[in-house]
């Protein structure tokens, strides 16, 4: 018999447990704490639990399921809180109480709650794995794809044969049905075997869901923040890293993305946060109007994934798992969907104390030294791919990372700058300054903008990348110029340097920073993106002119009233912003005639 031999925290060694498997889960003692082994030798199992492990005794059984950690997937996910291992909250608050009991177990998905069905194949039909067979209004806007499970043949690793395999329907029901209903029946035409299919199916969290194959990223991922879409955009399917120490605005960075963002999913995993902000969270997210669809809560295409800092770490170290997974399904059903993990730095410090407790030999800090493998294979889940339904859907993964003291020479930051295609550094300085974002623009970089540059021309104007690296090149000359302020003053600066700093300035203030408060600003099309920054070049071009013709002086421009429209610009509403941006260029322009005619 199976019973526990030593406990040291959430590890249980486990005795008599010959015939186990890796990542098998198990039931552990009389409560029956949910736990997965994570080593093996012999007949002895290293087990992670799940659950708070105090009052467990040595000698207490341990039960073998023969499955590994899975999440079930079906109508129902949308709009739901679940713990790091999908347990739903809501249920369990209402079942139990505000707190989470040991040993609960409540399935993810309502096994009670009838879901209306109806197919997009008829009898006699041909489909694959993973083919779509039918929908379900899971929330207003989005319908649920019922797909072929792709494991339906017990696998979870496939050849290209696999995905040629071809089954016929023999029957395909219509109509209100649980998810555990049978809703259709296959048959293999090569084998003859059938094959029920229900609307909910399970898959195992640490395999990454099957594809045919990943596409280019060459399609930009809108956030809606300037910084970003314009200095340092994301494809859709791309990765970017969000590091920050604290303070610095890396959660209101993530919620304001899941809510601007034009995707059609977000998953957000709240992974070992303090438990006042996921409490804000999940207070704040159902009472927000979705801004992309307008009238609809944005819970309706959300899903959180919860696990506190006070929660067991071994749940932490599963939770982003669990989390990956769900954006997967949404993926493979042709949908966008965007991951937020907050933050992969609470992930790897459980890596570490998992690490240490089985005293395996420890790398830079005592974390892992399989932290960056680990890491890697998180961020390749990402992707924009051909489903195996022949749909594109795509994951895009924002990791929050916490390095201490805002070091970003750490392990945890330089792992992920390794596997990144955007790095997002959040600077304390300008959150200080109330600048929000508080993206570092001399430190942040993007990979990816070479595959998206053809995109931004063809949808938004063929100008695009010009007027972006000039802002780039301005803001870099500018850091250049406060430095030499700094050493020998401003008296040192020759009358165009003066200029560039006052144009930098305008850039900082009037584009850069954002409002996430204010009903316009807070989200900015890319369309009025490019008539800011336009308008920003027009006006310095006409200022050059000026200054070159000595009608005007540096110290003069701050006081044109033209400079305070420009940072207002980004208030004025889209259908009226091309209008206020000429405004502004032609009163400059005048004022600048009636000068020279002066002169």
């Amino acid at each position: 018999m199976a019973e526990i031999s030593r406990i040291a925290g959430v590890l249980v060694v486990g005795k008599g447990l010959r015939g186990a498997r890796m990542n098998e889960i198990v039931k552990v003692g009389k409560e029956k704490l949910v736990g997965e082994i994570i080593r093996l030798k012999g007949d002895t199992a290293f087990i992670q639990v799940y659950e708070d492990t105090s009052g467990l005794f040595v000698g207490e059984p341990i039960e073998r399921t023969g499955e590994s950690l899975v999440v079930e997937l079906g109508p129902g996910l949308l709009g739901q809180a679940f713990d790091g291992i999908q347990r739903p909250l809501d249920v369990i608050r209402d079942r139990v109480g505000p707190f989470i009991t040991r040993g609960v177990d409540i399935p993810a998905l309502d096994p009670e709650k009838k879901w209306e069905f109806r197919p997009t194949v008829k009898v006699g039909d041909k489909v694959k794995l993973g083919s779509v067979i039918g929908e379900v209004q899971e929330t207003p806007s989005i319908p649920h794809r019922v797909m072929v499970p792709p494991n339906i043949i017990g696998k979870t690793e496939f050849d290209k044969e696999d995905f040629e395999k071809t089954f016929t329907v023999v029957d395909i029901k219509e109509g209100s049905y649980t998810v555990h209903d049978t809703i259709a029946v296959i048959k293999d035409d090569e084998t003859g075997k059938e094959y029920e299919i229900r609307m909910a199916h399970k898959w195992p969290v640490r395999v990454p869901r099957p594809v045919l194959r990943k596409e280019l990223p060459t399609i930009p991922l809108q956030t809606g923040q300037r910084i970003l879409d314009t200095l340092f955009p994301i494809a859709l399917g791309g990765n970017a890293g969000l590091p920050g120490g604290f303070g610095t605005g890396k959660t209101v960075t993530e919620q304001t993305l899941a809510k601007y963002a034009r995707v059609d999913v977000v998953v957000y995993i709240g992974c070992g946060e303090r438990g006042n902000e996921m409490t804000e969270v999940l207070t704040e997210f159902p009472e927000l109007e979705d801004p992309t669809r307008p009238g609809e809560p944005l819970m309706n295409r959300t899903i959180l994934v919860v696990n506190t800092s006070n929660m067991p770490v071994a749940a932490r170290e599963a939770s982003i798992y669990t989390g990956i997974t769900l954006a997967e399904y949404y993926r493979d059903m042709g949908y966008n969907v965007l991951l937020l993990a907050d933050s992969t730095s609470r992930w790897a410090e459980a890596l570490r104390e998992l690490s240490s407790r089985l005293e395996e030999m420890p790398g830079e800090e005592g974390y892992p030294t399989y932290l960056s493998s680990r890491l890697a294979a998180f961020y390749e889940r990402t992707g924009r791919v051909r489903t195996l339904s022949n749909q594109e859907g795509s994951v895009t993964a924002v990791g929050a990372v916490s390095p201490q003291g805002g070091d970003y020479s750490e392990p945890v930051t330089q792992a992920t700058l390794r596997v990144v295609g955007a790095f997002w550094a959040l600077d304390s300085n300008l959150a200080r300054r109330r600048h929000y974002p508080a993206i570092n623009w001399l430190k942040s970089y993007t990979l990816y903008y070479p595959l998206i540059e053809k995109w931004y021309k063809e949808n938004v104007n063929e100008l695009w990348s010009e007027r972006r690296t000039w802002i780039s090149e301005v803001l870099q000359k500018e850091a250049e110029l406060e430095e030499i302020v700094q050493l020998i003053g401003p008296d040192a600066l020759q009358e165009m340097e003066r200029v560039m700093l006052e144009i930098g300035r305008i850039i900082r203030i009037g584009y850069l920073q954002q409002n996430a408060f204010h009903p316009v600003d807070a989200d900015c099309s890319l369309h009025k993106q490019f008539v800011m920054m336009d308008t920003i070049y027009k006006f310095y071009e006409e200022i050059r002119r000026a200054v070159e013709e000595e009608i005007l002086e540096a110290d003069e421009i701050p006081t044109l009233p033209q400079v305070e429209r420009i940072m207002r610009l980004k208030e004025e509403p889209e259908d009226k912003v091309d209008a206020v941006a000429q405004d502004i260029l032609n009163s400059l322009k005048q004022e600048l005639s009636k000068r020279r005619e002066a002169v």
